[in-house]
């Protein structure tokens, strides 16, 4: 696999742990829709670093033990301090393949006072995932009278 060039000057990606890389990226694979587009690994085949893309977004992923601080959710009794959201074009599409696949599914499919529709999973190793569908445009003051909240920022 070949590196895409050009990619912007700034961009946030994220980089998730697992106690087994490989198993990682085929289940993101297979469930979740992602698309390997570099994989790295040692001479034993084992991935060391990978990156995976889905639509214009992309995550990393690498193997947890060498350092001191990598570690999966599987490691920590399941507890996250992050959670990956990826924006989908069909949620309820989405949300059915990866149940069918064997995600564990957190809460189902369900629309939100900003004008999305959510659904919440966890992967192979426990890290908490959300995906979402922007089903209706909202401004501020629409999202502040669906909610209970005070919405701030750029319009």
């Amino acid at each position: 696999m070949t590196r895409k060039s050009g990619a912007a000057a700034a961009e946030v990606v994220p980089a998730l742990f697992y106690d087994d890389p490989n198993a990682a990226m085929a289940w993101l694979e297979r469930v979740f829709g992602f698309e390997t587009s570099l994989c790295v690994t040692d001479t034993e085949g084992k991935v060391q670093h990978a990156e995976l893309d889905f639509g214009n977004g992309r995550i990393m992923l690498g193997g947890t033990g060498w350092a001191p601080f990598p570690t999966s959710p599987k490691s920590l009794d399941g507890r996250n301090t992050q959670c990956v959201h990826v924006q989908v074009k069909d949620v309820n599409a989405h949300h059915a393949r990866a149940a069918a696949e064997g995600a564990t599914i957190a809460a189902p499919p369900e629309d939100q006072f900003y004008g999305d529709r959510v659904y919440r999973a966890f992967d192979c190793e426990g890290h908490f995932w959300t995906f979402g569908q922007t089903v209706r445009a909202m401004s501020h003051e629409d999202m502040e009278a669906a909610g209970e909240f005070i919405v701030k920022g750029k319009a």
